[in-house]
C-alpha cells in the first residue's frame, strides 16, 4: 500500500469550490492506485475570527476554551473535504485528533506531538481511498485538547508521513520556497531545493512557508518536503538534507516588528546575565539577537517582538528591582533582515559582501551563524537593506 500525505493550507481550502478542487486534486492520486492521507487547515481565515470572537465574548484569555474553540476550524474542512471526496466516487473518512489518535504535551497553544498510533489509520486505509485528518491539533493521555501553534497543520503532516513511512506534500498558494517573500520584493526566485538547516533558519527568522517544528520533524526522519500551490501544476520546491544545487546564500528572511531592549551600567556579573535569560525563559519570552559587552561595566542588549514588551519589563523589573545605578531602554520600530546559506560555512567574503552591501543603512546590531548573518535595522531602511543584499547575493 503506498501511502502519500498531503496538507493543505486554510486559502486552499477557503471556499465550497476550493474544496471542490482539492478533491479533484486528490482523486488524480488516487487513480494512480496511491493511498492519500490528507491533513486540513480551518477555512481561510475562520482560525483569526474564531479568535476575534471569544475577545468579544470575554475579557478574560483561557488557554483550554481556546484550544476548546480554535481545533473546531478544522473539522468542519476536514468534514466538508471528506464529502466533497465521497461526492465525486473517491471513498473517504474524516478524523479529528481524537479519532486518529495524535497524542501530544499538555501545552495549551503550544502542545508538540509525542507519538502517533499509525495502526488505526492504517486499518482505515484499508478500507478507505483516502482520509482527511484534522491539523494543528492533538491531545493528551488524558482526553484534552490541544493546539500546536500557527502552522501547526505542516507539523501533523510530516509527522504523519514519518509514522507512516510516506511522502509528504505541502500546498498552499504559492508555488514553493522562494529566496525572499515575493511581496518583499517581486524578483525573488523560486528555489528547487534547500537543506532542513536553511529551511529552519528561514522559518525561525519570519519565513512564513513552513513551521519551524515540522521541519524538525522532517530532518529527524529524513523525509523530503515537498512544497508547491494548491491551484497549479507548476513544479515546487523540496526541502531535503542536501541542496543540490548548493548556493551560497539560499535565502533572505525578514522579521519586523522588533524592539530592542538595553540594559546598560549593570555590575560585571556572569551569574546576573545567567539570573536574566533564565527568568525571561521561564516566563516562556523568546529573546534573539543577544550582546554582552563587559568593561567598565556590563551592557547586555537583545531583541523581542514588540507585543511582548510589557511581558519583559515585568519579568526585568522582578530580576533587578533591588539594584540601582543601571539604565534600561526599549527602542521599537526595527527589523531584522538575515540572509541564510548551507554554503556559507564553506565560502570566505560573504560578511564582506553583506557589510558591502548595506554600506549606506545604518545597522543596530549584528549575529552570526555558521549559516546565517543577521543584522537589526530600523523599520524605514527595511526594503533599502532588502534590496541591496537581494542584488547582492543573487536572489
Amino acid at each position: 500500500m503506498k501511502i502519500i500525505v498531503q496538507k493543505y493550507g486554510g486559502s486552499s481550502v477557503a471556499d465550497a469550490e476550493k474544496i471542490k478542487n482539492v478533491a479533484l486534486k486528490i482523486s488524480k492520486k488516487v487513480k494512480e492506485k496511491n493511498k492519500l492521507v490528507v491533513v486540513v487547515s480551518a477555512m481561510g481565515k475562520t482560525t483569526d475570527n474564531l479568535i476575534k470572537l471569544s475577545k468579544e465574548v470575554s475579557k478574560t484569555s483561557i488557554p483550554r476554551e481556546l484550544d476548546m474553540l480554535l481545533t473546531t476550524g478544522e473539522q468542519v474542512s476536514a468534514s466538508l473535504l471528506a464529502m466533497a471526496l465521497n461526492d465525486i466516487g473517491i471513498k473517504s473518512k474524516s478524523l479529528n485528533a481524537f479519532q486518529a489518535k495524535i497524542m501530544t504535551t499538555g501545552d495549551y497553544m503550544q502542545a508538540r506531538i509525542k507519538n502517533l498510533k499509525a495502526k488505526r489509520i492504517n486499518d482505515l486505509l484499508k478500507e478507505n481511498e483516502a482520509l482527511i485528518i484534522t491539523g494543528f491539533q492533538g491531545i493528551t493521555e488524558d482526553d484534552e485538547i490541544k493546539t500546536l501553534g500557527r502552522g501547526g497543520s505542516d507539523t501533523s503532516a510530516v509527522a504523519l508521513a514519518a509514522a507512516l513511512n510516506a511522502k509528504c506534500e505541502i500546498y498552499s498558494d504559492v508555488a514553493g520556497i522562494y529566496t525572499t517573500d515575493p511581496r518583499l520584493h517581486p524578483g525573488a526566485k523560486k528555489l528547487k531545493y534547500i537543506t532542513y538547516d536553511e529551511m529552519l533558519e528561514m522559518s525561525s527568522l519570519g519565513a512564513k512557508v513552513l513551521h519551524s517544528r515540522s521541519v524538525e520533524i522532517a530532518k529527524k526522519f529524513g523525509i523530503t518536503i515537498y512544497c508547491g500551490s494548491t491551484f497549479s501544476d507548476e513544479e515546487g520546491s523540496y526541502v531535503m538534507k542536501k541542496n543540490i544545487e548548493q548556493p551560497i546564500v539560499s535565502g533572505l528572511s525578514v522579521m519586523d516588528h522588533q524592539t530592542q531592549v538595553t540594559l546598560s551600567n549593570l555590575p560585571v556579573d556572569n551569574n546576573l546575565v545567567q539570573q536574566i535569560f533564565e527568568k525571561v525563559a521561564r516566563e516562556g519570552l523568546n529573546v534573539d539577537m543577544i550582546s554582552v559587552i563587559s568593561n567598565a561595566g556590563l551592557n547586555i542588549s537583545f531583541t523581542i517582538v514588540e507585543e511582548k514588551k510589557s511581558s519583559i519589563a515585568k519579568a526585568l523589573n522582578i530580576i533587578l528591582k533591588d539594584m540601582k545605578g543601571f539604565n534600561l531602554h526599549y527602542n521599537s520600530g526595527y527589523s531584522k533582515i538575515s540572509i541564510v546559506g548551507i554554503g556559507m560555512k564553506s565560502s570566505s567574503g560573504v560578511a564582506s559582501r553583506f557589510f558591502k552591501a548595506l554600506e549606506k543603512v545604518p545597522l543596530t546590531l549584528v549575529t552570526t551563524s555558521e549559516i546565517k548573518i543577521s543584522c537589526l535595522v530600523e523599520e524605514k531602511f527595511k526594503d533599502k537593506a532588502v534590496k541591496a543584499l537581494v542584488t547582492a547575493f543573487e536572489l
